[in-house]
């Protein structure tokens, strides 16, 4: 579960920190409240791509952690040990994106690829937009979804 989201220098946000609470947590606001900038931010966590436009216009850099609380035996985990990471409680991703392009990628406070990132985030978190049902009427998907359903993905 996502329990806490840091935010510093992305887009139009200065500073801002989130705490999440076990069960629902829903965004909502109006158009244009910032519902797109938070889920933007979560995303560069998770190993989105990453380009220097998403800095904070004067700022030299922009950094999101996401903190994620998920039980011992949870897939992550796996990819944690896997990879030689570290794995004392909580899973930390930390993304600093400076506004020359680069970026730096931190999981659980070591060094790491965007890559191993993009894998941990894929097994914390599925984001789903409000046109995502639009996918089930798509032939090629539907094998997917039912391999998926089978519990016989990748095979």
């Amino acid at each position: 579960m996502l329990s806490r989201l840091s935010i510093r220098d992305i887009v139009l946000i200065e500073k801002l920190d989130i705490d999440f609470q076990p069960g629902l947590s829903v965004l909502t606001g109006e158009t244009g409240a910032g519902k797109s900038i938070l889920l933007d931010a979560l995303s560069l966590a998770l190993g989105a791509r990453g380009d220097a436009s998403l800095v904070r216009h004067g700022a030299a850099q922009g950094q999101v952690i996401a903190v994620f609380d998920v039980p011992r035996n949870h897939p992550a985990r796996a990819l944690l040990a896997d990879n030689a990471i570290e794995d004392d409680g909580d899973i930390i991703l930390r993304r600093l994106q400076t506004a020359d392009g680069r970026t730096r990628v931190f999981v659980n406070d070591q060094p790491s690829s965007v890559t191993l990132m993009r894998d941990v985030g894929r097994a914390l978190v599925e984001i789903h937009g409000q046109h995502d049902e639009r996918a089930l009427v798509d032939p090629g998907a539907h094998r997917e979804v039912l391999d998926a359903f089978g519990g016989h993905l990748g095979a």
